[in-house]
């Protein structure tokens, strides 16, 4: 926290600081590889991040009326042999009912075939008679000592944007890997080549910043008349410690939350360096996590790179989430964002904010730290058979006479998410709706700098329109035949603007999250959507048909409209696209 750090600190200032060499860290991390070793169990990997996947999951818990034991829906990515437990735990209970529901049954189980050894993951016709024995792996390896799964990845696409003269596209070719070495050691890794021509929106959202990136992606490169070119990578090694404690080393993504967004900690920002544990005993989940993000990356609009490292930025989070009764489940968090190369802390990484049990904002407070911390909650509750309702409260910085003055302080920073979910709506099968509400106050998530904001490579790590906003999400998703699957979603946003780049004055009115709070307009009469107002309107519609297994057809139709005073922002988009995806869950640009 700390909103204005070059004051003397006083009651009306919240505050965050950091000690440790980048070698120790590394040090410290081979210890515990070496020391965990003589002690590890079988291993499972994760299940990709994936929204329509993860729906499918979700759907089944929220049917049965209660919470699984299995999973903790709020932390994702899931294990497959969770999934797999889960899935066999619901076999029997009337939740598979559907041709569509046991076809997502038996897909669950192929797709993670090592731990269900389902007899129907046998392709009936193997390809070249040694590819594709298994309906979802191209090659693998099964034997006690090592288990290995190799799958391609492809995406290809292309459609017509109304507002470019010429077509987008998108390329992206890659292979997926997997296993587990003496069911003790599990493995990860995927890598992929990409070219894409992006929608115009798509541009315009990170323009708006006055400064180009690829969302969800890192480093970037022109490509043929106005299109980019990137390579994505994933990994990580991943072991259990004891029976009720795992542990990952890797580079990837993570979601934190039960709604379509998260502000929390969604997978919007690109992959990144991260040390995870994670505890699952009794009723009780509890996540420790530390990330090393970029904090600056401002590549120029040729995506020229630096001949320097870009600096380092860290976030520290855990997570603890209890199932309370048969159909409620309360997760508290708290995050603290810091960097040993930001001047103010000397150079030096906080060896406190490695500890996993610690209350961080009392470690920035005695250290009268430059960091900067949130808290806050998540909660889910199944009301009913069917029925399901969750939400988040992030609290970022606020002071109590300030909160309870209604002066509109700038620095009383909270965000709130409510939404719901209704399975199998008025006893239609597999039509299932969702609605959210999301409010962000201005300046949320922002801080100091860009080593102390929530971003990650200059990308919200919570929510992509970054904070000063409101918004309504509706979701409907049908799936009349096995497989077949329809997904409408449209969403309003009212957010305030900025001026856009190169505009005089350049105002800061809390949306652009990697602003410093010092540029803000004023200090007191601050209300969401402040500024230049913009408001979005968007309708998105996609049917995706899987012709075997992971391999599908998409026809994909948005309408977009976006209304501002400023021209910049004012502008409407009719885009479609078809494509083919093959072990890919296709790319979402829901801004």
């Amino acid at each position: 926290m700390n909103p204005d750090n070059t004051k003397p600190r006083n009651d009306n200032e919240p505050f965050c600081r950091t000690s440790i060499e980048r070698p120790f860290m590394r040090n410290l991390l081979f210890c515990l590889l070496i020391l965990s070793g003589p002690v590890l169990l079988a291993q499972s990997t994760n299940i990709p991040l994936n929204e329509d996947y993860y729906h499918r999951i979700d759907r089944y818990e929220t049917k049965l009326g209660q919470v699984v034991p299995e999973i903790f829906t709020s932390v994702k990515p899931y294990k497959r042999s969770a999934v797999v437990a889960m899935m066999d735990s619901l076999e029997g209970k009337g939740v598979f009912e559907s041709a569509a529901d046991k076809f997502n049954l038996e897909y669950f189980r192929n797709d993670s075939w090592e731990w269900s050894r389902a007899a129907s993951s046998d392709s009936r016709k193997p390809f070249l008679k040694s590819l594709y024995r298994k309906k979802s792996d191209l090659a693998y390896v099964d034997n006690p000592d090592f288990d290995l799964h190799v799958s391609p990845v492809l995406y290809v696409g292309a459609g017509k944007d109304s507002r470019l003269g010429n077509p987008v596209y998108y390329n992206t070719r890659g292979v997926e890997l997997r296993g587990m070495i003496d069911k003790k050691i599990g493995f990860y890794t995927y890598f992929s080549d990409n070219q894409a021509r992006l929608p115009a929106y798509v541009t315009d959202y990170s323009n708006g910043y006055g400064y180009f990136f690829v969302p969800h992606q890192g480093f970037w490169k022109d490509f043929k008349n106005g299109g980019v070119d990137f390579f994505e990578a994933r990994a990580y090694i991943d072991f259990n410690i004891s029976k009720h404690i795992w542990f990952q080393l890797g580079h990837d993504r993570m979601n934190i939350g039960n709604g379509f967004r998260s502000l929390i900690w969604s997978d919007f920002a690109p992959p990144s360096q991260y040390l995870r544990f994670n505890l699952k005993i009794w009723k009780i989940n509890y996540l420790f996590q530390l990330n090393r993000m970029t904090a600056s990356a401002t590549a120029t609009a040729s995506g020229s790179s630096t001949s320097k490292r870009y600096p380092d930025k860290f976030v520290a989070f855990h997570h603890a989430s209890i199932n309370i009764g048969k159909k409620f489940n309360l997760g508290l968090f708290e995050s603290v964002v810091f960097s040993p190369q930001d001047s103010l802390n000397g150079g030096t990484f906080e060896l406190n904010y490695l500890n996993p049990v610690i209350f961080y904002r009392a470690i920035e407070q005695q250290n009268g730290s430059a960091d900067n911390v949130l808290l806050g909650m998540d909660w889910k509750w199944i009301a009913a058979k069917r029925l399901s309702f969750y939400g988040q409260f992030v609290l970022d910085e606020f002071v109590l006479k300030e909160m309870t003055s209604g002066k509109g302080w700038w620095a009383n920073k909270f965000s709130v998410q409510g939404g719901m979910k209704y399975i199998d709506v008025a006893g239609i099968r597999n039509l299932d709706l969702q609605l959210e509400l999301n409010l962000v106050r201005p300046y949320t998530y922002s801080h100091k700098d860009l080593f102390t904001n929530y971003s990650g490579y200059m990308q919200p790590i919570a929510h992509p329109m970054g904070a000063n906003f409101y918004e309504g999400v509706a979701i409907v998703r049908y799936q009349p035949v096995p497989r077949l699957n329809l997904t409408w979603k449209s969403f309003v946003i009212k957010t305030g603007r900025d001026n856009p780049s190169g505009v005089a004055p350049l105002l800061d009115w809390g949306q652009d999250i990697n602003k410093s709070y010092h540029l803000r307009q004023q200090d007191y009469g601050n209300k969401i959507a402040q500024g230049n107002v913009n408001t979005i309107v968007s309708s998105d519609l996609l049917a995706s048909y899987m012709l075997r297994h992971n391999f599908f057809v998409d026809l994909h139709q948005t309408f977009r409209n976006s209304k501002s005073d400023d021209a910049f922002f004012n502008n409407n988009t009719s885009l479609t696209t078809v494509g083919l995806r093959w072990n890919f869950a296709g790319r979402t640009y829901d801004f």
